[in-house]
């Protein structure tokens, strides 16, 4: 059995984002008998146990923490200072739990969080395997940019991993530029197919659509997105004001952008067409979906972007940029031509672009069922769980660790 240390800022059940997701995942398509995985990462919430099983994953937890804290808690002192110290407090706790454990390889969730620590301990333990997966989803000149302190740690998590395991060829090539020389492997992360292809009653969408307020001839366009910069839920708001008033845009997710895009949506006149639903359940978020008419993110950046790909499963057509690694997978018709096009692509910070995409989707019906069946058809191919998982332990565990 082989013993594997991840590093990550967050885990399970609290405080969940994609790498997170890919974790739990890949670990739990994992034989524990092959594999036994550990994990170090921020408590923030008193009330969760230091030490804890989560599926495959022993976790322990180090940091302050607060009882029952919530995401803006972790914007306040003394929870924002975890962060920052997380890449050498967390360094000092592997090391301890090395000595009793003896792992074979470490596995850091992100470079800009988890691979200075990652970098420390390989130096401390060169004979320990490390292996640096890239999830990032801000662009890496921001990344590097809010890395200047720690700048020579920062370049470590790239140099001294022993593979490089990126979502899409954009952050694989952020990799070569920081300086990484070993082996690089794509890998995605992929989306519960099953789960996001259910089929839901007549009536039980109809109830969802009437819950929106849903009337006759209403278009609902929908995004799942923290409320961020990146993510550009702005643009979809400016572009509303191009597009006849039956069209309206449902947001999904919360963030720290929240109160700008209310006050973007009243002073652009189209506060009746956008509705903010909060975080909604990942049970609930096919059903939504299915109960919507197009799927818009024009991100300004992003490193994968694992809700495109839930929509291509869900069954509606997708606007997005071919920003980061959205290019792996969004193919447009105009913009791609020796590839099947998946989905209908946009600059970014372009809002009239976006109005012209949801006329184009709504005034060609037959094409857009062609271009969203391609979608569904790709995600089944390459981004469901159980091939990703695979391709994880073939290409990266038992081939950086020569098992199997």
């Amino acid at each position: 059995m082989k013993k594997i240390l991840i590093f990550s800022l967050a885990y399970y059940p609290k405080h969940v984002g994609g790498a997170e997701v890919a974790i739990k995942e890949i670990t739990d398509r994992m034989s524990p008998e092959d594999f036994e995985f550990h994990m170090v990462c921020l408590r923030f919430d008193s009330t969760l146990p230091k030490v804890e099983k989560i599926g495959n994953v022993l976790v322990h937890r180090i940091g302050f923490a607060k009882k029952n804290a919530s995401m803006g808690d972790l914007r306040k002192f003394p929870l924002i200072l975890n962060k920052y110290l997380f890449q050498f407090s967390a360094t000092l706790k592997a090391l301890a739990l090395h000595r009793k454990y003896h792992y074979d390889a470490t596995w850091a969730m992100m470079a800009h969080s988890c691979g200075i620590p990652a970098g420390i301990f390989k130096s401390f333990h060169p004979e320990v395997k490390y292996i640096l997966n890239l999830q990032e989803g801000d662009p890496p000149e921001y990344i590097e940019k809010i890395a200047r302190p720690v700048w020579p740690l920062f370049k470590r998590a790239f140099t001294t991993a022993d593979v490089v395991q990126s979502l899409s060829t954009f952050l694989a090539q952020w990799a070569k530029r920081m300086g990484f020389r070993g082996e690089l492997v794509i890998i995605p992360n992929a989306v519960d197919t099953k789960h996001f292809a259910q089929e839901y009653s007549g009536e039980e969408i109809h109830a969802l659509q009437e819950k929106f307020g849903k009337e006759e001839g209403d278009i609902f366009m929908i995004t799942t997105s923290r409320l961020v910069h990146k993510n550009a839920v702005d643009d979809v708001v400016r572009a509303l004001k191009h597009l006849p008033s039956n069209i309206k845009f449902l947001v999904l997710g919360i963030g720290p952008d929240e109160g700008m895009l209310r006050n973007l949506a009243k002073s652009e006149g189209v506060e009746a067409r956008v509705k903010f639903l909060g975080q909604v359940n990942h049970t609930e978020m096919p059903k939504y979906l299915q109960a919507s008419d197009i799927f818009i993110r024009p991100s300004r950046s992003e490193g994968m972007g694992n809700s495109f790909v839930e929509a291509f499963v869900a069954g509606i057509p997708v606007i997005a940029t071919q920003e980061g690694g959205i290019a792996d997978f969004l193919f447009d018709a105009e913009r791609n031509p020796d590839k099947a096009p998946t989905g209908f692509a946009v600059e970014k910070n372009a809002p009239e672009q976006i109005a012209q995409a949801v006329k184009k989707i709504l005034g060609n019906p037959e094409k857009t069922r062609e271009i969203v069946e391609n979608a569904k058809a790709l995600a089944f191919e390459k981004y469901d769980w159980d091939l990703i998982a695979q391709d994880m332990r073939e290409k990266v565990f038992e081939k950086v660790l020569k098992t199997g």
